[in-house]
């Protein structure tokens, strides 16, 4: 049965049992700054289960596409090592949320697996909590399941919970057995890490609220949700041990090793690229791109580890986006987006690729660098991981390295920097947030903002100080959280930063810095100023007004920009972010190259025409399905539910939550202020609007004003005068460069004079003071191109240290190697380098032997010359 089918199975037998397909939310969760990536199907419901969303539907079922790659939960490092580990998979779950529970939870998966797959029972093997006896006796006493293929495991395997409190509950695990043919013991046993058993579905039943103390309570609602791997179970239908061996792997590698042209067709490194692709291209496709932090860093990890296994199976050009092609086909009719993005995804891949190459010769010469200054024979375990973490670097690069030169790499301690990044990624993937600390409140804020900016509310929760922890009182002087049942404030997110304002009880005030949110809870957070605040009182909330409608002007602009941007640049732009805020707003974009003057004009006068227009502005609250009939864009990272905001503003239709003008005309004036770029594929504008136009173009006049006095000319006339001085700045430079050639000749000495013959070559070594690295480097190239063929060794002092350089002409590649060259005289000045055959660098501390360091060289090269 192909993997394709499996999955459409999976959705219709749930769908016959009163389950409705939810589609595969982004591998990007939306407004959860708590996980990295989607990692389980539960990811998408997970406000659902803690109470603070409702759906329409209390039974769901989806194959959600997961990401694990980064964060708390990674297995990056396994894939290509081990037969089931992946960065991207397809999770396959079914949901129940205070619906039905155990018993229907059980029979559906054993029915699934024994009547829809038509797997054998007797090669099914079932784990239960060993205090969850409900499950026990349903297993056994109800679905008949045979007692000698029954065990109970402990907390540790089978007791879920989503965070260190809140829900959670026993798990209940099925098992395949692959046959006595493949090493490993039933789950509990001694030798159950073998590959024997392999688990294909986890039941979670959610069960108990744990509070700080640990104690459970039972939820009045239990629920039900339920994973199986859709590549696991694939490999049980066809008949393979492995996941690499099943149909979504085959053709991909397949396809590998045709564009690579790999030669062992079993390597590891097959199965390497072959999950990589899928977990890039699915990545880009939901809106991540590679960079140097959070998502984007994980992305090219992914893409690098892979562009250097291709390099390992024979790949010796750009490589890994021909690869895109394959997935679709594998993949593109079970998720047409795929297809859809082909061409951005090919393009980023290929850039990486490029960008990666390029890292390795930028990574290599800092190595250099940093081995130049060595005092020992350890390249230490922070450099590796300085390289590795900062620049891409690969540690087995760093260890060949080191390997090439007799030196040895601190392991250990590259291994200690890399557990500390873990572990401040697992202090990063909790459920809750340092800044709101842990919210009880079981019921969403209605949210009155649209409408008014002062409303009445009841105060739900307090917490105190910078611990967040939880009290019935804030008194004067003292900062917190307050959660109120209703709030005109609106809470941070769409890119829209949260209200400020005031809470009021009679004369007592408490001054609202900020106002985020936590699921569908709004949370003020703040300081009183005057009087006290108690749980269960009754307060006066006051937004700033100001402060509202300023930042209301910049997000409406937002919205006719990005329309803009998209007529002006092409559909391919999307939004990758935003801050809006009084000042300004700052918009992030995909767009590949810097947008021209022109294009930034057209962009302006494209939102201002809007502007003019002053049409009314329209939001409406509909159903998704509805909403996309219309047209309505969602936008990167924001999470919606059955039911959304569309708002129409100008020639725009998004989705959005935030708060906006009520005509076009109420946004003035429109100016863009920047652009730039500020990570691969991805362009930042910001702009001002209304006021801020005319603070903008004041504090320009101004500048311009004092432009003019220094140049004693009047406004009009700076460009003309600018012209002059960088017609005369251009003399002057072309000056300084015939001295710098002169100086890098060897000023009043002739250099090439001084070189020496050596079985037919140019020897010669110089003492250049008064040069830094970069003048020698300079001097070198034009000796070499003076002297060719030669080998050249140049070198200089200041402050007692030496800097040396050498190089060989390219005549000598294989007779010759300038980093073998360079430690021969490091050597006579207390000091070691190294570097490429062509170009070496060193260092060292002991200015009094230089020069017979360098008398060394025409003899050390006559015995050397091959």
């Amino acid at each position: 049965m192909k993997s394709s089918e499996i999955r459409q199975r999976f959705l219709d037998f749930f769908k016959r049992h009163g389950h409705v397909i939810v589609p595969s939310s982004p591998l990007v969760p939306a407004n959860d700054p708590t996980l990295l990536f989607t990692n389980a199907g539960m990811v998408q419901f997970k406000e659902v289960f803690l109470g603070l969303e409702k759906r329409p539907y209390v039974r769901a079922v989806s194959s959600q596409r997961c990401v694990r790659a980064g964060g708390k939960h990674n297995d990056l490092e396994n894939v290509g090592y081990t037969s089931r580990h992946h960065t991207f998979f397809e999770m396959l779950g079914n949901f129940s949320f205070g619906d039905y529970f155990k018993r229907e939870g059980i029979k559906y998966a054993w029915d699934f697996l024994t009547q829809e797959l038509k797997l054998p029972p007797e090669r099914l093997w079932v784990t239960v909590y060993k205090d969850d006896h409900e499950a026990a006796d349903i297993w056994l006493k109800e679905m008949k399941v045979d007692p000698t293929r029954f065990g109970y495991l402990g907390e540790s395997s089978n007791f879920w919970q989503m965070g260190d409190t809140g829900p959670c509950g026993p798990c209940s695990e099925i098992f395949y057995d692959h046959g006595p043919g493949i090493p490993g013991g039933p789950p509990g046993s001694p030798d159950e890490d073998g590959d024997r058993y392999v688990e294909i579905w986890n039941l979670v039943f959610m069960q108990y609220n744990r509070d700080a103390s640990g104690k459970l309570t039972p939820l009045p609602k239990p629920s039900v949700d339920t994973g199986m791997g859709l590549e696991r179970i694939s490999a049980v239908q066809q008949g393979v041990h492995s996941n690499y061996q099943i149909d979504l792997f085959q053709n991909l590698i397949r396809a590998a090793v045709e564009i690579t042209g790999a030669s062992d067709h079993q390597s590891h490194s097959l199965n390497v690229v072959s999950d990589h692709i899928r977990a890039a291209a699915f990545l880009i496709i939901d809106g991540v791109l590679p960079s140097n932090e959070g998502r984007g860093y994980v992305l090219r990890r992914i893409i690098r580890r892979a562009i250097r296994h291709g390099h390992k199976l024979g790949a010796t050009e750009t490589f890994f986006y021909k690869l895109v092609g394959p997935l679709c086909q594998q993949m593109g009719d079970a998720y047409p987006e795929l297809n859809k993005e082909r061409a951005q995804v090919e393009r980023v891949l290929q850039q990486e690729e490029d960008r990666f190459n390029e890292t390795l010769d930028q990574g290599l010469r800092i190595l250099e660098d940093d081995i130049a200054a060595l005092k020992g024979d350890t390249i230490s375990g922070s450099t590796a991981f300085k390289l590795y973490d900062t620049y891409g670097f690969p540690v087995d690069l760093t260890r060949d390295v080191a390997l090439e030169r007799n030196l040895k790499l601190d392991m250990a301690g590259f291994e200690r920097e890399m557990e500390a990044q873990r572990e401040r990624a697992r202090a990063a993937s909790s459920f809750k947030t340092a800044e709101i600390g842990a919210v009880t409140v079981d019921q969403p804020t209605q949210f009155t903002g649209y409408e008014r900016l002062n409303d009445e509310g009841k105060i739900l929760q307090i917490t105190r100080g910078s611990d967040l922890a939880q009290t019935d009182n804030l008194r004067a002087g003292e900062s917190g959280n307050i959660v109120l049942d209703r709030t005109p404030f609106y809470a941070e997110s769409g890119g829209q930063v949260g209200d400020r304002g005031v809470l009021r009880i009679g004369e007592a005030l408490f001054r609202v810095e900020d106002t985020q949110k936590h699921g569908a809870i709004h949370v003020h957070q703040g300081r009183v100023e005057k009087g006290q605040f108690r749980a269960g009182d009754k307060v006066t909330a006051e937004v700033d007004a100001m402060l509202r409608r300023a930042t209301v002007l910049n997000h409406s602009a937002t919205h006719l920009m990005h329309k803009a941007l998209r007529d002006v640049l092409g559909a391919h732009v999307q939004q990758k972010g935003s801050r809006v805020d009084e000042q300004h707003t700052r918009f992030d974009f995909s767009h590949s190259a810097p947008m021209t003057p022109e294009q930034i004009t057209e962009v302006e006068r494209r939102v201002n025409e809007q502007i003019l227009h002053n049409d009314d502005t329209r939001a409406r609250v509909m159903d998704m399905d509805s909403a996309k009939a219309e047209g309505a864009m969602a936008l990167f990272g924001e999470k919606y539910g059955n039911e959304v905001r569309v708002l129409n503003i100008g020639d725009s239709i998004e989705l959005c939550g935030g708060t906006h003008v009520r005509r076009t005309g109420d946004i003035g004036l429109f100016k863009i202020v920047s652009e730039g770029g500020v990570a691969s594929g991805v362009r930042r504008i910001e702009a001002v609007t209304g006021p801020g136009v005319l603070n903008y173009l004041y504090e320009r006049e101004n500048k311009l004003r004092e432009a003019a006095e220094m140049l004693r000319a009047s406004p009009e006339e700076v460009p003309r005068k600018v012209e002059q001085l960088t017609q005369r700045l251009k003399g002057l430079e072309k000056e300084l460069d015939q001295l710098r050639g002169k100086l890098a000749a060897g000023g009043s000495k002739d250099l090439a004079a001084e070189a020496k013959e050596v079985k037919g070559i140019k020897v010669l070594a110089s003492r250049l003071d008064g040069m830094d690295a970069k003048g020698l480097r300079e001097a070198l190239d034009r000796l070499k191109d003076k002297l060719a063929p030669a080998a050249i060794v140049l070198a200089a002092v200041a402050d007692d240290k030496v800097t040396l350089i050498a190089g060989v002409t390219k005549e000598l590649a294989g007779r010759l190697h300038a980093g073998e060259l360079v430690n021969q005289v490091a050597a006579g000045v207390g000091g070691k380098g190294g570097g490429r055959p062509d170009m070496a660098q060193a260092g060292g501390t002991n200015p009094a032997g230089l020069q017979a360091a360098l008398d060394s060289v025409p003899g050390w090269v006559e015995q050397n010359l091959k």
